[in-house]
């Protein structure tokens, strides 16, 4: 069970990020693996341990009410807009890159991705951390392109004892935070949706009067959007019930399926797992779900495919990524 972190802890994740080491922290959306963002060094720290491309950029994390224009060249009417509708929250902006600011934590590229978490935790320690003006890089706190983490034990799970971990109930919404590229303003491209999540278009809309386009082929690379992410260890594939029943008769006999769908299928080699019923439930269980099913030697994991619309567009996207690394 996790529990709230003392100030004595806190400290000592303060003290291990302002020597260049790494610390696992959660928001609301996962738990972070962080680095102090001004630090390439530290950062590099990142990208080695989870074994991710230093072409593939981090989030950088700030505190509640932070001077967003140290971290870049300008700050638009449209992302003042967001912050003040979105943050804290689960919503990263895409922004021009300040030059001062080393480029590793961008994965070289000339803009930066900013988010102000809400969760009580990684707002203690980024208000601790260089006394509320550092920024703390942090992708989610796994092997990359595998399972995110959503909680402490999860970590502990992927890393051992190679980081330094904070604990935190509350990790409320469960996958990633939605992207918004506003990094091509100056140059007529309005905003851009580079990943979905809890924060929708059409709440985005009501803000900028404009929802955001979908990602072109010039848009930044953002965190958590190559065809193949989020996956299990076992083999994960979307069907339907009809697909699922179809292809039965056609497996081994000795094959064991987990099926997450809304309705259980009459096969014994299928052990039935209800999906939630809603956008927000499934969103915030997806991560679970997934490291629980891949400790239990099931063949495969089928998921039924998640229903359309914007609600459920963040979940869908996870999902769709995840059978990708297995060629769904």
């Amino acid at each position: 069970m996790s529990r709230m972190p003392t100030a004595a802890e806190l400290d000592e994740a303060v003290r291990l990020l302002e020597a260049g080491q790494l610390v696992a922290f959660p928001t609301e959306t996962v738990y972070g693996l962080g680095a102090d963002a001004e630090n390439p060094q530290a950062v590099a720290r990142i990208f080695a341990l989870k074994g991710r491309p230093s072409n593939h950029p981090v989030i950088v994390h700030v505190v509640d009410g932070a001077d967003i224009g140290y971290w870049v060249d300008e700050v638009p009417d449209a992302a003042n807009q967001l912050i003040e509708a979105f943050w804290p929250g689960p919503l990263t902006l895409i922004l021009k890159r300040a030059s001062h600011i080393h480029p590793a934590v961008a994965g070289g590229q000339d803009s930066i991705g900013l988010r102000c978490p809400s969760h009580p935790v990684a707002q203690a320690l980024l208000s601790r951390f260089k006394r509320g003006r550092g920024g703390i890089a942090a992708p989610s706190a796994n092997k990359f392109g595998q399972v995110s983490p959503t909680t402490a034990q999860h970590v502990r799970d992927e890393f051992g004892d190679a980081v330094y971990v904070l604990e935190g109930d509350g990790v409320e919404v469960g996958i990633e935070s939605t992207i918004v590229d506003l990094s091509r303003l100056d140059q007529g491209i309005g905003p851009v949706l580079l990943r979905p999540g809890a924060i929708t278009p059409a709440m985005m809309a009501k803000v900028l009067g404009e929802a955001p386009l979908p990602p072109d082929a010039a848009a930044p690379r953002a965190s958590g959007t190559l065809k193949a992410h989020y996956a299990p260890h076992t083999p994960l594939v979307l069907a339907d019930a009809a697909e699922l029943a179809a292809q039965l008769p056609l497996l081994a006999a000795d094959v064991r399926l987990a099926w997450v769908g809304r309705a259980p299928v009459d096969d014994a080699r299928c052990t039935w797992v209800q999906a939630p019923a809603d956008a927000t439930s499934y969103a915030r269980e997806l991560y679970r779900l997934l490291r629980t099913l891949d400790k239990q030697g099931y063949t495969r994991l089928v998921f039924e495919p998640l229903p359309e619309g914007h609600e459920w567009a963040g979940v869908r996207d996870r999902l769709q990524r995840a059978a990708a690394a297995f060629g769904g």
